[in-house]
């Protein structure tokens, strides 16, 4: 013989049963939202080296006193959320759970202006956009093309170019290719520690450029 729940009984199992299946679900989809919230990552200012953007080029009354980098020039491979890690062949290797605070184009001059602060003190940096009150004497730009490791557990690098140039003439310019690298251990960490290092040594180079820039023309009184 067939037995059968009250009415006010199958109601209760059945609520039971959709809050059961309603809990494995809200469960799954708040651990596939934890798994996949990224670690941030920032790139940091590195310490000059010892003599190394002072003994270059022409005296300290030559180099600009304003200077603003401009905002570089970033491939879209490269300016993306998630850090890249290898570009060096066919595949881009992109991180799955580390990504970068804020994008490339915005943390790369702001970390250049920190480098160059420390390397040219009697000058004053900023990048392009941020509020100041005189225009510049010179400008600094940035083209990055690579930035990144070289193969699986390869070194970190860079490869940019750069122009600086004085605002009063463009034809009075620097202009450098830069291939830089530096070991990087396993790990996002340390690959952007090797990364922020590079820019680092870029620094060092622009420093060096904006000290070889021809003296401000003089103004003559007729």
């Amino acid at each position: 013989m067939a037995h059968f729940l009250p009415i006010s009984s199958a109601v209760r199992v059945r609520r039971a049963v959709l809050g059961t299946l309603l809990l494995g679900v809200t469960g799954v989809t708040l651990a596939a939202c934890s798994s996949s919230t990224p670690s941030l990552y920032s790139l940091q200012p590195s310490v000059a080296r010892a003599g190394g953007a002072t003994g270059y080029g022409l005296t300290s009354t030559t180099v600009p006193t304003l200077v603003e980098v401009r905002k570089p020039t970033i491939p879209e491979t490269l300016d993306r959320d998630r850090i890249v890690l290898d570009d060096s062949g066919y595949k881009l290797d992109v991180a799955t759970t580390d990504a970068w605070s804020a994008p490339l184009s915005a943390q790369i001059p702001h970390v250049v202006v920190a480098d160059l602060r420390q390397r040219l003190p009697g000058t004053t940096f900023f990048v392009q956009d941020d509020a100041t009150a005189s225009d510049p004497q010179a400008f600094v730009e940035l083209v990055v093309t690579r930035f990144s490791r070289e193969g699986a557990g390869g070194p970190a690098v860079l490869d940019m170019q750069v122009v600086v140039h004085r605002a009063d003439s463009d034809t009075a310019r620097v202009a450098q290719s830069l291939h830089l690298t530096a070991p990087a251990a396993t790990g996002t960490e340390a690959l952007v520690g090797a990364l922020s290092t590079l820019l680092g040594q870029a620094s060092d180079q622009i420093a060096a450029a904006l000290r070889s820039l021809p003296p401000e023309p003089s103004s003559s009184t007729p």
